[in-house]
């Protein structure tokens, strides 16, 4: 048992990240939206790179089943993965500094208020509205920018280009094409520079913790994937903006321990 931690509390963590990888194989990201409420047992510290090595098991996983779905590397360039993931590589030094310095509750507050609002008008808006997916390679680097600065200090870089991808309509299918290459290979940065920057990460408390997650998340990663499959688009889009209204409560959540604690 880790120092510092009852049954009770171990319990709580394994539910909750039980149910994290069930909900990210079933719709391709949001490990983290539910994941997150591990913050309340443990500080941002330990429990974010907790949730990025988890988060990228579960994409490891989750690909390894729907490979299928998945374009060749070959073509990841210019409509595929590789324009979101070189924003992204940008991105994911800026959130890890954020992490490590900077008083974030107010940024918190702010992005999950709008991806709260977000959700929730994307449940209810017109399926005709829409915007280009073929806008060249720009944007969705602008847009995996974004996420990688907010996966830096969340551990959820889908975020932002889940956003996109509802704009743009794909499906479900094309959507978890780009999140989770996206997600798998942001995850695994931002912990090859946290071992890096902040090898201390990395204690027995984490090790130890992450032992007694692993058994839990891999098959209930499995469980999520096997339920995607007889998921429509139209349920798989629902499914998707409940997740960011998770995202975004999750983040208020946050949001509000670390300004009660005076900041990260």
């Amino acid at each position: 048992m880790p120092i510092g931690f009852s049954p009770a509390a171990i319990l709580a963590l394994v539910a909750i990240l039980g149910a994290s990888a069930i909900m990210s194989g079933l719709s391709g990201f949001g490990f983290s939206a539910i994941g997150t409420l591990c913050l309340w047992l443990l500080p941002p510290k330990l429990g974010i790179p907790l949730l990025m090595t988890l988060s990228a098991a579960n994409q490891l996983i989750s690909i390894g089943h729907l490979k299928a779905d998945m374009k060749p590397i070959r073509e990841w360039w210019p409509d595929g993965p590789a324009a979101y993931l070189l924003g992204g590589l940008v991105g994911v030094p800026v959130g890890l500094a954020i992490l490590h310095s900077l008083p974030t509750s107010n940024l918190l507050a702010v992005l999950g208020g709008f991806l709260v609002i977000y959700a929730a008008y994307s449940l209810q808006k017109p399926e005709s509205l829409r915007i280009s997916s073929k806008s060249g390679w720009i944007a969705p680097s602008l847009v995996g920018a974004a996420g990688g600065v907010i996966g830096g200090f969340t551990a959820f870089p889908g975020a932002a280009v889940v956003l996109w991808s509802g704009l743009c309509g794909l499906p479900k299918n094309e959507s978890r094409a780009i999140v989770q290459p996206y997600i798998l290979v942001l995850q695994l940065v931002s912990l090859a520079v946290l071992t890096i920057q902040h090898p201390e990460t990395f204690d027995k408390t984490y090790w130890t913790l992450l032992a007694i997650a692993v058994p839990v998340v891999l098959p209930c990663t499995w469980l999520g994937v096997n339920l995607y499959r007889s998921v429509s688009d139209l349920n798989f889009r629902r499914i998707t903006f409940m997740l960011l209204g998770t995202s975004g409560l999750g983040l208020l959540v946050k949001a509000a321990r670390a300004a009660a604690q005076g900041g990260f």
